[in-house]
This record gives structure tokens, sequence and C-alpha cells, in this order.
């Protein structure tokens, strides 16, 4: 994905040094963005927000609070209107295993990375072969004394095709008008003719299963750990992963694949169903976070003083268009219920929620309204158009990914062309909407806490 910000105090645009931009690149483009202009002087970091509450009259969201990273004293924040954009894989979920309490070594979540922990020489078990563990792997695999892979499920990895930009290449991005968009395009056309085989048109996505499946031939020589690697389910069911460093990493001497289920966790190692102990000094769990359920939708509440996580936790994930939900005025969310991708980037539909917000901002304006809040009407009907489309794809065949809630929906992926989503959030649908004055109520202390 090409990306590229202005840089004011260099007076050009900046642009990442490669095509898939690596953690510096994305890492600077992101602070870039947070600390430059007038940006600097309205983000509060280092914090922690601890609840979100809406007026019990007619008056939306009314009250924020959080720990804003500068004192010890929380902080209430009294705002028109909330947007949460927590984001959809950032609460880490730790697996359910016995025993992992009692490990004495060093434990940690591929998230909340221990930059204090020495792998050098030791003994390092990772458990999960999803996205964080095929990036950890290979970089750890290299140093440690031993490296014990614990799989539960074999994943489709295909090629990762990147390299860097040359001078030209860059100077061209940075300086050719209208340069950048071409490129961004045809990185999204791209992507975007993946979706009729991800809508049960399995045969379209063979050649992409055969590039995964060929380099795991032409990567691991073994038969045997060639087949403990060989995924069992329809490719893109279970999210697709994207390395070339992978396989080579875990046909090393000093690594080993387990596939055989964890038994329990012991103080200085792993027992596993078939009886073998692992000695174990490090213990990094890549076990992907709450998704469906994150601790986060217990923090906000709507007017009848219900939390999003009781309501969700009641009737499942779902929200008008993806960004806003009823019995929670004025409360927006980005990457919300149904608007995941398991093909492309989310940066594009996080662009076409921020439009569809900034209309109805601009739209509430025209009405002299301070309240949108969706109707049931209306958000009932999306939610019926998206899972009568989910029987289609390939997310629901079966193989149990993270994309699946416990009814066995899947609230967390668009199930149609991205393009139809950027169609739909273009204009703000007021018919949708009970537009309204605030009633006059009293503060609201912000609620939940964790």
């Amino acid at each position: 994905m090409v990306d590229a910000r202005w840089d004011d105090a260099a007076g050009r645009w900046l642009v990442t040094t490669r095509q898939l931009p690596h953690q510096v690149d994305a890492g600077d483009a992101v602070t870039g963005v947070a600390t430059s202009g007038e940006n600097v002087d309205k983000v509060f970091g280092k914090g922690a927000a601890t609840g979100a509450a809406g007026a019990d009259g007619a008056t939306g969201p009314d009250g924020a609070t959080g720990a804003n990273g500068t004192a010890p004293e929380t902080t209430t924040w009294s705002v028109r209107e909330l947007v949460l954009g927590v984001g959809a894989l950032c609460e880490p979920r730790l697996p359910d295993i016995e025993g992992i309490g009692e490990f004495e070594g060093k434990i940690f979540h591929s998230a909340r990375w221990d930059h204090n922990a020495d792998l050098r020489g030791k003994r390092v078990a990772v458990i999960g072969t999803g996205a964080s563990a095929i990036q950890i792997v290979p970089k750890i695999a290299p140093f440690v004394g031993h490296l014990d892979v614990y799989q539960r499920t074999a994943p489709f990895v295909i090629p990762r095709l990147d390299r860097a930009y040359f001078g030209w290449e860059r100077a061209a991005l940075r300086n050719v008008p209208g340069l950048r968009k071409v490129v961004r395009g045809q990185d999204w056309f791209f992507r975007e003719m993946q979706i009729p085989g991800l809508t049960r048109n399995e045969h379209l996505m063979a050649p992409i299963k055969a590039a995964a499946l060929g380099m795991l031939r032409v990567q691991v020589r073994d038969r045997e750990l060639r087949e403990k690697l060989t995924p069992k389910f329809t490719i893109g069911c279970k999210r697709m992963l994207i390395s070339n460093t992978y396989f080579p990493a875990i046909a090393r001497d000093n690594v080993e694949l387990v596939t055989d289920p964890i038994q329990r966790v012991n103080a200085h190692s792993i027992t596993t169903a078939d009886g073998t102990e692992r000695p174990i000094d490090v213990l990094i769990v890549c076990t992907g976070f709450h998704v469906t359920d994150s601790p986060t939708f217990e923090l906000v509440h709507g007017r009848e003083g219900e939390s999003l996580a009781q309501m969700w936790g009641r009737e499942g994930m779902s929200a008008h268009k993806g960004t806003t939900i009823h019995g929670f005025p004025n409360l927006s969310v980005l990457m919300g219920p149904a608007t995941g991708l398991g093909h492309s980037s989310m940066i594009y539909m996080i662009e076409s929620q921020v439009n569809y917000f900034m209309d109805m901002l601009k739209t509430k304006r025209r009405h002299g309204a301070d309240v949108a809040e969706v109707s049931a009407r209306a958000q009932g009907e999306w939610n019926d158009w998206i899972r009568d489309r989910l029987p289609e794809t390939v997310w629901v065949t079966g193989c149990g990914s993270w994309y699946l809630d416990e009814h066995g929906n899947a609230p967390a992926v668009w199930p149609s062309w991205t393009w139809k989503f950027r169609a739909k959030t273009k204009k703000f649908d007021a018919s949708s909407y009970d537009l309204r004055v605030a009633k006059p109520a009293p503060a609201v202390e912000a609620a939940g806490a964790r």
C-alpha cells in the first residue's frame, strides 16, 4: 500500500521506502500525522480511557473519562460527539490453558512485547501460528537456543511481494501529480479481485492457493513437516498470511513444530496431550485479540445505561453501516461490526467511515440538530443485508476463525466488495436517523472502569 504524508518542515511529501512498509515507516507516518501542526495540542498521550456514558435524555454521549498521561488525576470531558477509534486488534487475548499462571519464566503476549527479555540462547516457546507468530518466529529463530512453535491449525501463507523502492521511484511518487493515487489504485484493484473467490467461487482462488502450496513445497523439503504445515480448510476462511521467511524458519534445526494439543503449562515446561514435556525459559503467546468481545465495549454506555458489551452480548454485534448504533446517540465506531477485511486494506474502510461521519456532522448542522440516533429499523435492515450475504462467503465454511462470534456469525468481516461499502457510506442517510435538538439533562458521570 503506497502511503505518503506532507511534511511541513521539509516542505515535501514523505514516501515510504518499501512497497509494503515495515514498522519503522508505518510508525513514523502515524506519529508524524499525530504530532504535526495543530494536531499536537489536541492529542492526549499515554492515557487510558476508563469510560463513556450517554445522558438519559435525548443528548447522546456527554461524558468521557481517562487519565491524560500528564497528571495522576482523572480528567472528564463533556463532548457532543464520541468516535471510538480503538481498533479491532488491540486487546490481547490470553490462552485459557491449565497451569499457565504457574509458569515461572518470562511470559508475555506478542502485542505486549517485553523488551527487557533476553532471548539469546534461551529455550523459547511460541503458542500460535497467526499473523503475529509468522513475523516473530523468523526474527528470533536464528539466535534463540531452541524454539518450540505450537500450532493448532496450519495457516495459508502466501508469498510476500515486496521490495524497496528505487530512488527515482520515490522521487516520482513525491513529485508526479496523481501518481500516488494511480499506484494505490492498482494495489486496491488487485486485492479487490479476490472477492469473487472469497464468495464461494473457490476455483477463482486457485492461483493464490497454488502460490501458497508451491512456496511451501519449495521451502520445506521434509515431507512429514510439510504435511503438518499444509492447511486443511478452504483458502480465505482464516486470515491469509504473508511471509517469505516463516517456512524456512520452521525448517531450522533448532525449531520444532508441535501439533499435539497443549495439556498444561508447568513452572518451567509445557506438557502436550501425548505426554511429552518440553522445557522452556520464555513463553510468547501469539493467541490473537478480543475482537467480538473486546473489553472496550464494557466502557461505553448508551442512553438507557446499558453497555455495548451487554447489548451485543445479548443480540450479537451490529451497527448501521458499521458506524452508528441504535440506543447510543452521537456515538460513531470506526472499524465497527461488519467492516473488517480478509483481503484488503482497512485504511480504505476507515476513510469511508470518516467521510460518512463528516457528512453526518454537516447534515446535523443544516438541520439545527444536536443529536443523531439511527433508527432500530434502519440498523436491522442493514444487519439483515449483511447476514443474508454471509452464507455466500468462505468465512463461514467451518474453519473456526476469529472472524466468528459465539453464535457462528461473522460480524467482524465485510461480505462484499469494498467499493460497495464506500458507495453506501458516501452520503449520510438522514432518513434513517432521528435528528433532534438535545434536551437539557443533568451531568452524567462516565461509567465503566477496568
